[in-house]
């Protein structure tokens, strides 16, 4: 389960800070010799070049990053460009068609306007009524560069508290998550994403995951949660929506006011859940085929149960919306099902998944 980081607007928030001991300090000057001496005196400077390489960067990308307010909550966004375009979450701006926007460098707030949201993908963009000279546009990094272990930063404005910063490394890559179907969450089906281990917190949303080259590899999206919990958030296990998907929509969403081109696979196919005998989710039916498509071309049928996409089971409606978004338009793939009873497979060439 995951849940978004939009977060309702704070009055007052009670914070309590810990410190760490000392005794890992107090170990290392206990060490006697030459060779302990040393081994003190190397790891300072490491440190202080790593914590140097941190301010740079927040240096370099805060500036960037804003705080939307809604009259229903707040969340995080990203300067675009300096025509006052903003790219957020679609759960950020909800149904909202305008916004205050707080700048990182500023108390003042701005006004902006919906330009467009697509919550296919979770992605949107606001813009400001009267974009203020020096806006400083964030520099978006290369999506397939990103790798294991890279250290990140989330910034953006967890629990209303503004400019707030978090590190962690990148836990993962490629992963497809499900995003909760609730009032506050369009319920997006996301591939690819970015899992860090940088905290995300409700209000993140929207905000920019970045690199130590100070450049914004993901838009911090949402966190896992422990069902065993009652939806408490999973400490550590944090999703940001890959810099390639945000250019790539937010681009369009400027430029057309629409998205076009989703850059998601797709079979050419309506299809709803199929329930066996017993009542049990086991299959997605096809109700209609696109004539010429990629699932029409294979020979799929309306009617047919489609049972596997790859190596990936199916059996309902989200699993193949799920098995499909963690693949790529042109992509070959082998899809099971059934036909009158009999299990069948076809070799598919993906389409790209059409918008209203």
């Amino acid at each position: 389960m995951v849940v978004p980081g939009a977060v309702a607007a704070l009055t007052a928030l009670a914070v309590a800070g810990c410190s760490s001991g000392s005794s890992s300090s107090s170990a290392t000057s206990a060490g006697a010799g030459a060779a302990g001496a040393a081994s003190g005196a190397a790891a300072p400077a490491g440190a202080n070049q790593l914590q140097a390489d941190y301010q740079k960067v927040i240096a370099d990308v805060l500036p960037s990053v804003v705080q939307i307010t809604t009259a229903t909550g707040l969340g995080s966004g990203i300067v675009y460009d300096d025509k006052g375009d903003i790219v957020t979450n679609a759960h950020v701006v909800g149904t909202a068609t305008t916004f205050t926007v707080t700048l990182a460098n500023s108390t003042k707030p701005l006004d902006a306007a919906l330009v467009a949201s697509y919550p296919d993908s979770d992605l949107a963009v606001i813009k400001l009524s009267s974009p203020p000279g020096g806006l400083k546009p964030a520099t978006f990094g290369d999506s397939g560069k990103v790798q294991l272990g890279q250290i990140t930063l989330a910034m953006g404005s967890p629990l209303g508290l503004s400019s707030s910063v978090t590190e962690g490394i990148v836990s993962a890559t490629g992963r497809t998550v499900s995003e909760p179907n609730s009032p506050g969450s369009p319920g997006a089906v996301i591939g690819n994403m970015v899992q860090t281990s940088a905290a995300i917190n409700p209000g993140n949303s929207g905000g920019a995951l970045v690199n130590l080259d100070s450049q914004v590899i993901g838009i911090n999206t949402l966190a896992a949660t422990e069902p065993e919990t009652n939806g408490a958030a999973a400490p550590g296990i944090g999703f940001a929506i890959p810099a390639s998907t945000v250019t790539n929509i937010a681009n369009q969403l400027i430029k057309d006011g629409k998205v076009t081109n989703s850059g998601r696979a797709a079979l050419g196919i309506t299809a709803r859940t199929y329930f066996d005998q017993n009542f049990r989710p086991a299959g997605a039916v096809v109700v209609a085929v696109a004539a010429g498509g990629p699932a029409d071309s294979a020979g799929i049928q309306v009617g047919d149960v489609i049972t596997k996409v790859g190596d990936t089971p199916v059996d309902s409606l989200n699993s193949l919306t799920t098995a499909l978004a963690s693949l790529t338009p042109g992509a070959k793939t082998t899809v099971g099902y059934t036909r009158d009873g009999r299990d069948q497979t076809a070799e598919v060439t993906l389409g790209t998944l059409q918008t209203p």
